[in-house]
């Protein structure tokens, strides 16, 4: 099992789900792509994770302006258009009968098979390879409720010139390396630094503390833009709460009132530990903290609003 935010309730229903790949659905345990895929190969690709709402895949336009983007970014054709691809994720949540909340959607898009193992774009073969992968996942309520740990590692967030972090790539290794740090030091998840020291992100989520009643979270310049991250942002605006997007270091992080992470499949998770220090409350003190709490409730409350507004078919 996952730790941290990804933490999940296991559903039995999962074993028996369809999974489309380019376009046909198959059972689990026949859901294949080829070892000479690109995403397996080199993790050349893209990919978004998908949270569905009262049947509502919500946030999608702006899941697959992101996806598209960075497809175009490293000079891939998708393949199909937004419109088709938004109806063939539709089709696999109807296929499989998933027309409630509690279902998180993997969307992956790589370049295509290749003629041989090899780094060269030219050598591929076929089309994009597009796999829609939907499960039963809800994130643990004690995960949400009672928060999670976070370990400052030593691996940073690169500079764009080296790998931009912007782009939501299959090559994860540098946020895996990270991860598996923080698990050795015994926390759930990583906080990463930029290459100047200052707060970046962590290895799976976007970071926030709470200062005197304002939202704090990075200066964006070293992290993906995402799409929790930026509707918390706003919503935090929108109510009223001052939202800042700047530099700010570890000192500030360990004297922070509050801090929580952001993340399409959990939302808005409350962090209680950093570096073994406990953050904004005692341990008898209840959590989530007021501010987190209150994000919480806005943004749960916004995502029904989205789902109503349906399917945009």
């Amino acid at each position: 099992m996952a730790k941290g935010t990804h933490d999940y309730v296991d559903d039995p229903r999962n074993q028996s789900i369809l999974i489309n790949v380019n376009g046909e659905l198959f059972p689990r345990d026949e859901a294949k792509v080829s070892v000479f895929d690109s995403g397996f190969i080199l993790g050349d690709g893209v990919w978004e994770g998908l949270r569905v709402h009262n049947g509502i895949i919500v946030l999608l336009d702006e899941h697959l302006q992101r996806l598209y983007a960075g497809a175009k970014a490293i000079d891939m054709d998708v393949g199909i258009k937004r419109d088709e691809l938004k109806q063939r994720l539709y089709e696999t949540l109807d296929r499989n009968d998933m027309a409630k909340d509690g279902v998180h959607i993997r969307l992956m898009v790589t370049r295509g098979v290749k003629a041989t193992p090899y780094q060269d774009p030219r050598v591929t073969i076929s089309d994009a390879t597009i796999v829609i992968v939907p499960e039963y996942k809800n994130p643990l309520p004690e995960t949400v409720n009672k928060g999670i740990s976070l370990f400052t590692v030593h691996v940073r967030r690169g500079d764009p010139a080296v790998q931009d972090q912007k782009l939501n790539s299959h090559s994860k290794l540098n946020c895996i390396t990270a991860c598996i740090q923080a698990a050795k030091a015994g926390a759930d998840e990583a906080l990463m630094l930029d290459p100047h020291g200052f707060v970046a992100t962590c290895n799976s989520t976007h970071f926030f503390i709470v200062k005197d009643g304002e939202l704090w979270t990075s200066s964006g310049d070293y992290c993906l833009g995402g799409i929790t991250r930026g509707t918390v942002l706003k919503l935090a605006r929108e109510n009223g709460i001052v939202a800042r997007e700047k530099n700010f270091s570890l000192t500030d992080v360990y004297g922070a009132d509050e801090a929580f992470v952001t993340g399409t499949f959990a939302g808005l998770v409350p962090v209680h530990t950093i570096d073994g220090r406990s953050i904004g409350w005692e341990e008898e003190q209840q959590m989530p903290g007021k501010m987190v709490k209150q994000m919480q409730e806005i943004y749960k409350k916004y995502l029904h609003s989205e789902a109503a507004k349906g399917r945009g078919l």
